[in-house]
């Protein structure tokens, strides 16, 4: 299958098939004798994979970071994450988490003190 075709088996377009590519989201596919993307099944399968995780709001660096365990969620869709083992690193899912708490309270922060200023008399000279 081209990549036009894969593009439109998969709901996205060439050109994000080619950033996955180029961002390291998706290994290079085979190529014709002319040169062409010819992109199998399985390419279909990781793409569908890459942008259902993209859609549920980690970033490109979070599925690239993961880029390497996706064949697993293609062998098992059921798959679910595990909790990572006391004292081990945080996985992309909690640094994820951890990264929308961050902004959720700078923008609370940011809310509080417009309310302020909004609700604060003016000094009118």
């Amino acid at each position: 299958m081209r990549i036009g075709d894969a593009a439109a088996a998969a709901g996205t377009t060439p050109r994000a098939l080619r950033f996955y590519e180029e961002r390291g989201l998706l290994p290079a596919p085979r190529r014709t004798a002319t040169g062409q993307r010819v992109y199998a099944d399985r390419d279909l399968a990781r793409i569908r994979v890459i942008r259902h995780l993209l859609s549920l709001g980690l970033t490109v660096r979070d599925v690239r970071a993961c880029a390497d365990r996706i064949d697993l969620l293609l062998a098992d869709p059921g798959r679910r994450c595990t909790a990572p083992a006391p004292g081990a690193a945080p996985g992309v899912v909690q640094l994820r988490i951890d990264a929308l708490d961050a902004e959720i309270t700078r923008l609370t922060a940011l809310r509080d003190t417009l309310t302020r200023q909004i609700a604060a008399p003016q000094n009118v000279a």
